[in-house]
């Protein structure tokens, strides 16, 4: 929020009725904008890149249309020189809108959910549910235990910590115990950060070093 707030400020056209202030803090006006001039962007690219898709958003966001997420489908099938990393809090959303679509799976396309503590485990099944080759969760901002899991059919898990003025602190047991559970049930595992009001200095080295595994995916055949 502070960042679409300053883009806000700045006059950027993607931003331009975004926020609001409440309480002397920028709160989300409930509009969504659908930028469709951006979905010929990756197409301008020709270098391979890992693309996170909508990072300041929701591609399933309940007033998304469903024609939107098929124009960004479309984009994604075209440019498949690059792989796509798509992150929601409302994956049954997303399984209900792939099948409406009748979208078949994109192997340059990631899917993850986020889960923050044991109260958004429910996410994992339904992700499950969804149709992809890579399935991902994302445990960031990490804001509690998230106890016992069943990570079958996920391949790959993102910890991290809260970061900015008022960030919430991440107890390394719950970093320890995601891990752990992971090495378990053979799901690749990445610490991005410890957070916090400034997170260069806590940095991103855990017991010692750091962790960068990403999934293994098959090789696409060339077009």
């Amino acid at each position: 929020m502070r960042m679409a707030a300053r883009l806000q400020s700045m006059g950027h056209p993607s931003y331009n009725a975004s926020t609001r202030k409440s309480g002397g803090r920028p709160v989300w006006t409930g509009k969504i904008q659908l930028l469709e001039k951006a979905l010929s962007v990756p197409l301008s690219w020709r270098k391979p890149r890992k693309i996170f898709v909508n990072s300041m958003s929701d591609l399933f966001q309940d007033g998304v249309p469903p024609s939107f997420i098929d124009q960004v489908w479309k984009t994604m099938d075209k440019a498949n020189w690059h792989t796509y990393q798509i992150l929601t809090k409302r994956p049954d959303n997303m399984l209900k809108a792939l099948k409406s679509l009748r979208r078949r799976v994109l192997p340059n396309v990631w899917l993850g959910t986020s889960v923050e503590s044991k109260d958004y485990k429910k996410r994992i099944s339904q992700l499950r549910d969804v149709p992809a080759q890579v399935r991902f969760i994302s445990f960031e901002p990490l804001l509690g235990p998230i106890g016992r899991v069943n990570l079958s059919g996920i391949h790959w898990a993102i910890v991290g910590g809260e970061s900015g003025p008022r960030s919430r602190p991440m107890d390394p047991r719950w970093v320890d115990e995601i891990r752990e559970q992971c090495d378990m049930q053979g799901v690749r595992f990445f610490f991005k950060q410890w957070g916090g009001t400034n997170k260069k200095v806590t940095g991103r080295t855990y017991r010692g070093q750091t962790w960068d595994s990403f999934p293994v995916v098959e090789a696409r055949p060339a077009d």
